[in-house]
């Protein structure tokens, strides 16, 4: 920000507003890193938002100023802020209301009150709305802030803190694998080729049969909602199938040098090297944190109940974490 930022408006509440709203922008941004718990989809906030956003207060403040309003415009400001800027990017209901219960809690006359003093957060220190004149002031004030944030100060329970560590642990592990399996030294690999190729045999000898959703649909005189679900199912289990087979194929030719080695390949390989599912099969697939033994054993387990479905009857207890989409199943049912 500029110094010409906080002059927009001559409303003396307008810098605590835009500090309000550059702490409400932060907040929602760390969110993100305790991943599922602080969203439940991953949001591209940016700063366009934080900027159109402030333009907003400025021009509705302005409008206050003239008409001699003494009252803000609050709701006004909550749903532009909170439903159509940073709001338009957010797809999911409960998402929505945790960010508009943000607004609820940060904007309002209490931040201005004299008699009980506004804390965003009191979790280790206290955060409040500092009355300030100029930016290097507001600056200064924000550097005095701690640079650990206790997850309290979103709103999330402590135990919040270890998801993002174990995420952040992982992640770290996940990177040093990459690098100790890169081309960088040749030492070894010969056996490292006779492995993947190991692997990769394995897996391709244990892939099921792709489903005959032709005939199974031609089973069906009329069917029902949970029927379209299966035969919905098994175009996904048969597109991921055909692309798990075809990759493997490649990769066994690839290596024995009969076609070229491309990137998604290489991926490939290091996948099947260091014990992780291949990102472009994931892809295709319900989505899923385990390993590649597990997930390989998920997808079997998925073959079963879609066999059993198809030849025997639709089952009388549905494993839903083995269907691509349980909620269309539950709809079905509905």
């Amino acid at each position: 920000m500029t110094p010409e930022n906080l002059e927009e408006s001559q409303r003396p509440e307008f810098k605590s507003l835009i500090y309000v709203l550059a702490f409400f922008h932060s907040t929602i941004q760390e969110r993100k890193k305790f991943g599922k718990i602080g969203w439940n989809i991953k949001y591209d906030f940016n700063e366009s938002d934080f900027h159109i956003s402030s333009k907003l207060i400025a021009l509705y403040l302005n409008i206050a100023e003239q008409n001699n309003e003494e009252v803000l415009p609050w709701e006004t400001l909550r749903y532009l802020i909170g439903e159509a800027m940073y709001g338009g990017r957010v797809q999911n209901d409960w998402d929505r209301r945790v960010m508009l219960a943000y607004l609820e809690e940060y904007c309002g006359d209490f931040i201005f009150d004299t008699n009980q003093k506004f804390y965003f957060s009191r979790s280790g220190y206290d955060y409040v709305v500092p009355q300030l004149d100029t930016l290097e002031e507001y600056l200064a004030s924000i550097e005095e802030i701690p640079l650990f944030t206790n997850p309290n100060v979103f709103g999330l329970h402590t135990n919040a803190e270890i998801i993002y560590f174990t995420n952040y642990a992982k992640n770290l592990w996940f990177e040093l694998l990459k690098m100790s399996t890169s081309d960088g030294g040749a030492e070894g690999g010969g056996d490292k080729d006779s492995y993947i190729r190991e692997v990769a045999t394995e897996i391709q000898n244990k892939l099921p049969e792709v489903f005959d959703v032709y005939n199974i649909k031609k089973k069906f005189d009329v069917p029902s909602p949970t029927q379209v679900v299966l035969l919905q199912e098994l175009d996904h289990f048969n597109n991921l199938l055909t692309r798990m087979n075809k990759t493997l194929s490649d990769l066994k030719k690839a290596l024995d040098g009969v076609i070229g080695m491309s990137q998604d390949l290489e991926s490939l390989a290091t996948s099947m090297f260091n014990g992780y599912v291949p990102a472009f099969w994931l892809k295709l697939a319900p989505m899923s944190l385990k390993n590649l033994v597990s997930w390989i054993e998920h997808f079997h387990n998925r073959h079963t109940q879609y066999k059993e479905w198809d030849e025997v009857a639709e089952p009388k207890v549905m494993w839903l974490s083995g269907l691509h989409t349980p909620e269309s199943y539950l709809t079905a049912l509905i």
